[in-house]
């Protein structure tokens, strides 16, 4: 049997071993080596077809079908001549919803890079990429004022588009983020990054092989807060449609990121879930993003030694001498209700698991201060409570004069703070 002490460091070196890990596969996706016969235009190499500097043009099309052969049931909704892949640019433009989108239906974006004038059906060189308009969500509960009964009138619109408030409904995404691949990069074709291979589209030009402009499109700017409920009565909904250029290293990580939310969704993440997942890379600098996954990884440890410590000292507590028992009733009560509310609220589970674990430390803590046990009579449980020596009475003296006192500023807080929610907090209305 390993020791505590053993048992510790096992688990800090496997954290070492962990993060030294996780620093040399960020590093794999950020460095691509580049082809060693570049210099010499061997055959084995993939070369940039934007070297060429070819006159490229932006299509955007709309469209109910997931997938398309010819210019049919599509609509042009965007459409940039001459463009430029080094200049950055946002317009918003409105987009006819049909009818079968209305109905809780899904609308497509077809983009297209093509040869400027000419049509993307008629280019062999031309890349294309689709992405969903619309996503399913629960939407959000009405929320009512407690006294007044005041409530959102949008909310009251979208609940009366539904049959139920727990079944996800189409919900518009007002943002379309877009990318190209900017550099002359030239790939080693006999080890293709497996990442971006899926994005390259590749053409025989003379002795040389050529991948045509790599585009993507970065989902992660797909936010919750940008989602708007599509009704029936809606016929047109704005899309803002933003490019910028993007590098090889930042491409791979993105699609990496990408890959890892798509993950997490597919093991039951919620919507709302990725969404949190998606603002640590979105809303935060990459430099600092690398700062935080450090700080991160760090509280994961120390949450989970903070736990061991903490059940260990409790698991060899024999008595209460110097310890508040009320303290950890309200320290119980208070974790308790903090994790029901983040289980309503349908917070992460990255932020409820740790939540959960805590609550249930706390009940267990409970159980010890109260010396309580449980014996099964039948099917039907009798609770036992133990009995106190005269150390641990003259201790519980203090702690309620103790208690005592905190009331006094404890209790107006408390009322204060229900007051003010109750006056100016919007609540769930459950039904």
């Amino acid at each position: 049997m390993l020791s505590r002490s053993s048992f510790t460091s096992l688990v800090v070196g496997v954290f070492a071993v962990y993060v030294a890990h996780t620093c040399w596969v960020m590093y794999g996706i950020v460095y691509t080596r580049p082809c060693p016969a570049a210099a010499g235009g061997a055959a084995g190499c993939v070369w940039p077809y934007l070297a060429r500097r070819p006159k490229l043009q932006l299509s955007v099309y709309t469209t109910t079908r997931s997938n398309i052969g010819a210019e049919s049931n599509v609509d042009l909704v965007l459409n940039v001549e001459d463009f430029d892949i080094e200049s950055k640019f946002e317009r918003t433009v409105n987009v006819s919803v049909p009818k079968k989108t209305r109905n809780n239906g899904t609308l497509y974006a077809y983009i297209f890079l093509h040869h400027a004038g000419i049509l993307p059906w008629h280019d062999g060189k031309q890349v294309h990429i689709v992405s969903p308009l619309t996503t399913y969500m629960v939407p959000k509960p009405e929320e009512i004022n407690l006294l007044t009964g005041e409530s959102d009138t949008k909310q009251i619109e979208a609940e009366k588009q539904t049959n139920a408030l727990d079944e996800p409904i189409s919900h518009w995404r007002s943002r379309l983020t877009l990318n190209v691949m900017v550099e002359d990069f030239v790939f080693d074709g006999s080890s293709l990054p497996a990442d971006v291979h899926r994005y390259m589209k590749m053409v025989q030009l003379g002795k040389t092989v050529h991948y045509l402009p790599i585009l993507f499109i970065d989902q992660l700017s797909n936010r919750v807060k940008d989602l708007m409920v599509i009704n029936r009565s809606t016929t047109e909904l704005p899309l803002t449609v933003s490019y910028d250029k993007i590098s090889l290293g930042k491409l791979r990580f993105w699609i990496h990121m990408q890959d890892a939310v798509y993950s997490l969704q597919q093991f039951g993440f919620s919507e709302k879930d990725a969404d949190e997942v998606k603002g640590i890379f979105v809303d935060t600098n990459l430099y600092f993003l690398a700062l935080t996954f450090f700080v991160a990884a760090f509280h994961l440890l120390f949450d989970f030694l903070a736990f061991k410590n903490d059940i260990s000292f409790w698991k060899k507590k024999r008595s209460m001498i110097g310890m508040s028992t009320k303290a950890v009733l309200w320290r119980c009560f208070s974790t308790v209700v903090i994790f029901l509310f983040l289980l309503d609220e349908q917070t992460s589970l990255l932020v409820l698991i740790p939540a959960g674990i805590g609550a249930v430390i706390e009940l267990w803590k409970v159980k010890k201060a109260l010396k309580m046990t449980i014996k099964w009579q039948g099917l039907r449980p009798k609770i036992q409570f133990g009995t106190y020596n005269d150390s641990e009475k003259k201790t519980e003296e203090y702690d309620t004069q103790a208690m005592k006192y905190l009331s006094y500023l404890l209790y107006p807080l408390c009322i204060g703070g229900a007051g003010y929610s109750l006056l100016n907090v919007k609540y769930k209305r459950y039904h």
